[in-house]
């Protein structure tokens, strides 16, 4: 075999040819009708006649991704290998399924639901908890040649009316409850029929799983419900079972819905092909794992991108084992179940968000739990901890890495990565297995690569990264600035938004003028080629005609022991423009009542930031305070709402109304906040930028 090749020489393979590469890797599926053209190039015209770039991945071949996911492994003899461990504290609960299992239940639902009408090319929409009958859910949708959508079980009735009509779901696959944490079981039959009533798009079947925590009641014939269990029972009893459906490369496998806080949403429409293809590679070269024995814990949801990739498709393209879980990072029971999973099932790669681990950090700052499983050996497997989501401050990457380093396999890494529901796949990280010669079969020099704290590591195969300014033009090393992407993107990229064209061009093409893809994201490539994502580009502040990231602030405030997690937003200010402006929460169990901290510790705050960072831009205020950090569900941090909240402080409105995204983790968090805004400013005054007395005057 030959030597492995650095990061960057596989980086630098895949963008100069392309179609060499993948049409490699493309060879590790298979393929119903193996494609004969790896990459078509060309432009695609709108509705107002405006021509953009266009492009198509293995766009004559035919792929079953149900069938490369399950039937492949069980013909090759690895039927008895454990393909899906569901861990759920919330129930109590624990089970495995072997391939060939999930195969059978797949097979039988996959007749269900083409008994029920579900042909190829229709879509099914999903709204489940985090049970194995969601993994069944999506694989029998793929199975037929289907199109699946899946939205977040708890989703409010006006959201999923609104997923229903863009995605005009043919069937409805559901359960009767999810159990949030500590909560008690949240009823999903009023969610699912309001979303129904008010949907101008009506969906011939709703199919209900029944969990025994909160019964599905008096299920309606007329309104097209059916037992989930009793339709599985009779189709097996029957011996009714569907067969993998092939579909065209360039066909729709799923879509998955990104939207703001206003607005109809965007359906990210993912091809099959492309996608599985780029899966495939980036579960052993990204996240390590190889195959039968592997097991994987995505610590996401199902309703995120990261859960359809990394819960689902790719470990079981890989044949390995992925965890389920159902439950919270701290609290079911505690700041330790994610260590305790990892230790009980060997686990060799984690995958979660920076809040997770912020959350466990503020329950448990001494890392007993870590410490614990740690010197029992439990960490033996773990090669790696990733993080994605949200930015990871460095402080906490490099606690995690210390503790990883003395108790998991050795060389083992904390990964920040980067990536987003239009790339489907991680467009940076650090690889974790290099790859054995280039495409041409050559060798060369392995140089290793080692985590930057603070950064998201360097590009992933067939990602063109660049950073450019407001007007498109190429920014050197080290300058902050929009981050935009060269095309073709690499395979598990979308083209285009679900019966969206012109949406797609607008909003993600226009701003450049057809020449980049505008990512919506701000940072830079350091002098070493390592990405540093610091913000979104809407989260840019202006102080005195100096630009700053949010994400740059943020790293420095969490550098300070004391405190846990921050979020940094922009406010007015009549002389600058913009002041920085903290929430922060404090590492510190009992947290203070008081939103005012203390003088010794805004100080610590301040002068850090004078030093690394610059007087100009030192912080104009600071709150502290517990439960006041909006979040969606995928831990991705809501500065947009705090930044109204304040910007309407300074004018004195305690009162006015702020929108926020229907997948926020918590809506009291936003009461919270508006509490402690309140009381902060009574307490200051207020003119904010007055409120620090002693705050220096930068020169400009």
């Amino acid at each position: 075999m030959g030597r492995s090749i650095s990061q960057d020489a596989v980086h630098k393979q895949s963008l100069d040819d392309p179609k060499a590469f993948w049409g490699k890797h493309a060879e590790a599926l298979y393929w119903h009708k193996k494609p004969s053209v790896v990459l078509k190039e060309g432009h695609k015209t709108i509705a107002t006649d405006i021509k953009h770039p266009h492009w198509s991945w293995f766009p004559d071949g035919q792929i079953s991704t149900d069938y490369n996911c399950l039937d492949r492994h069980v013909q090759a003899g690895y039927g008895d290998k454990t393909a899906i461990i569901w861990d759920s504290p919330v129930t109590k609960t624990k089970q495995k399924y072997t391939y060939s299992q999930v195969l059978a239940e797949v097979e039988s639902l996959a007749a269900v639901l083409r008994n029920e009408g579900v042909e190829k090319g229709d879509v099914v929409l999903i709204y489940m908890p985090m049970i194995p009958a969601a993994l069944f859910g999506i694989l029998a949708t793929v199975r037929l040649g289907a199109i699946h959508a899946v939205v977040f079980g708890g989703f409010a009735p006006a959201s999923l009316a609104q997923r229903i009509e863009a995605s005009k779901a043919r069937v409805i696959l559901t359960a009767s409850c999810g159990i949030e944490g500590t909560k008690k079981p949240t009823s999903y039959q009023p969610f699912v029929r309001g979303a129904v009533e008010t949907s101008q798009w009506k969906p011939e079947k709703i199919i209900v799983w029944q969990r025994e925590q909160s019964l599905w009641e008096n299920l309606s014939e007329s309104k097209g419900e059916r037992d989930w269990q009793k339709l599985v029972e009779l189709a097996k009893e029957n011996g009714d079972s569907a067969q993998s459906v092939p579909i065209n490369s360039g066909d729709g496998l799923y879509i998955i819905y990104t939207s703001g806080t206003t607005g109809l949403p965007k359906g990210v429409l993912r091809y099959a092909g492309g996608h599985a293809v780029g899966l495939m590679l980036s579960m052993a070269y990204l996240f390590g794992i190889r195959g039968p024995g592997d097991v994987m814990f995505c610590a996401s949801d199902i309703g995120w991108v990261v859960g359809h990739a990394y819960i689902l498709y790719a470990p079981l393209l890989a044949g390995a084992t992925t965890i389920l879980f159902e439950g919270k990072p701290v609290g079911t029971p505690d700041a330790g179940t994610f260590w305790r999973i990892l230790s009980e099932y060997n686990v060799n790669t984690l995958f979660t968000a920076p809040t997770a681990l912020r959350a466990i950090r503020r329950e448990d700052p001494e890392n007993k739990h870590f410490t614990r499983y740690g010197e029992r050996g439990g960490f033996k497997n773990l090669q790696a901890l990733f993080l994605a989501g949200e930015r990871s401050e460095p402080s906490i990457v490099s606690m995690y890495q210390d503790l990883i380093k003395k108790y998991a396999r050795t060389g083992a890494q904390v990964i920040d990565h980067w990536w987003s529901s239009e790339s489907g796949s991680p467009m940076t990280g650090i690889a974790l297995m290099p790859s054995k010669g280039d495409v041409s079969g050559n060798e060369s020099e392995d140089v290793p690569l080692q985590m930057k704290a603070g950064s998201a590591g360097k590009p992933m195969p067939g990602w063109n990264i660049r950073v450019v300014d407001d007007k498109g033009g190429e920014v050197g090393r080290g300058t902050m600035g929009n981050i935009v992407l060269g095309m073709p993107l690499s395979p598990t990229g979308f083209t285009t938004l679900f019966n969206d064209e012109e949406r797609f061009y607008k909003g993600y093409l226009k701003r450049f003028d057809g020449k980049w893809l505008d990512t919506g994201d701000a940072g830079m490539i350091d002098q070493d080629g390592y990405v540093h994502v610091m913000s979104r580009s809407d989260d840019i502040i202006n102080v005195a005609a100096h630009r700053f990231s949010t994400g740059s602030i943020e790293q420095v405030i969490t550098a300070n022991p004391s405190i846990a997690e921050s979020c940094v937003v922009g406010i007015p200010d009549a002389l600058k423009g913009q002041l920085p402006f903290a929430f922060v929460t404090l590492s510190a169990a009992d947290h203070p009542s008081s939103p005012i901290p203390s003088e010794e510790l805004f100080k610590s705050v301040q002068d850090s930031i004078r030093t690394q960072i610059g007087g100009i831009a030192a912080l104009g205020g600071m709150i502290q305070g517990k439960g006041m950090i909006p979040k969606t569900r995928s831990g991705k941090t809501l500065r947009r709402v705090l930044r109204e909240l304040v910007e309407n402080a300074v004018h004195g409105d305690f009162e006015a109304e702020v929108q926020y995204p229907a997948t926020i983790e918590d809506a009291a968090t936003i009461d919270v906040a508006r509490a402690k805004i309140r009381e902060y400013f009574e307490q200051k005054g207020s003119k904010l930028h007055k409120a620090i007395e002693d705050r220096p005057k930068a020169k400009l």
